[in-house]
């Protein structure tokens, strides 16, 4: 298969899937704010993994009420919907730098597939995790193991979805996450599934490249592109280089 195809007559590289490693929270929101002011109808689309350092992010139109005791931890007022989350190492955060028209996807499709792929990740270590109408996310009985929080501008997304793997839950208890006095949140190590974010990575990657239909999709662990697979749920992401390497700090 090509690495580039026809879409209305313009030559569309394969979508990118990049491993990041840890970032501060501004660096990288900034830098997904110039790749959907920047993009034309030729750019690929992306998806960015990588954990953050610690941060508490505010949506849009959050009430800062929801921000209990912060200490030491920035909170940050940003530009996705929703109220107030936590974000920090051991989370593995999902971000789709989507085309939404030349995806064919709505806002609706684009939140169902960041839940059912996170719900099939979880699935793959016996875990029965679920969604709950009117209050977007992904749940293991009543408790929150992602969030999701989004924003669209010029037909693109960005923001995403964010996975607890094997974090400090603590810092949660400063917010009400979501908006939600007293939610209570799990995480995927707590459950009997992987406490190695990058593993997570790994393995929830191809499954977003089946729901989001990126039929050809380059994985870059270590800073080189991967070699080229049909993004389906079972397409091999491994051995793509060195895991240690983030590779060009430049987004």
């Amino acid at each position: 298969m090509s690495a580039a195809a026809e879409c209305g007559g313009v030559s569309v590289a394969a979508a990118r899937c990049r491993w990041l490693c840890r970032r501060a929270y501004e660096g990288v929101w900034r830098a997904m704010q110039r790749f959907t002011e920047e993009r034309h109808p030729g750019t690929p689309d992306a998806i960015w993994l990588l954990e953050h350092e610690p941060v508490f992010t505010l949506g849009m139109n959050a009430d800062p009420a929801h921000v209990l005791a912060p200490g030491d931890i920035p909170v940050v007022r940003i530009d996705r919907g929703g109220q107030v989350t936590y974000h920090g190492p051991g989370q593995l955060v999902a971000y789709p730098l989507i085309d939404l028209r030349r995806a064919g996807l709505g806002v609706r499709a684009l939140v169902t597939a960041l839940e059912q792929s996170v719900i099939a990740c979880a699935a793959r270590y016996g875990i029965a995790a679920e969604v709950h109408a009117g209050a977007p996310g992904v749940y293991v009985q009543q408790r929150k193991l992602a969030s999701v929080g989004l924003r669209i501008r010029r037909g693109g997304s960005y923001h995403g979805i964010a996975l607890n793997v094997n974090m400090d839950l603590g810092p949660f208890g400063r917010i009400n996450p979501c908006g939600y006095a007293g939610l209570q949140m799990t995480q995927l190590a707590a459950l009997g599934g992987p406490a190695d974010v990058q593993q997570t990575a790994r393995e929830l990657a191809p499954l977003l490249a089946a729901k989001l239909a990126l039929p050809r999709m380059t994985y870059c662990w270590d800073g080189r592109a991967g070699a080229e697979n049909d993004g389906g749920e079972d397409a091999d992401t491994e051995g793509n280089g060195n895991d240690d390497d983030c590779g060009d700090d430049k987004l």
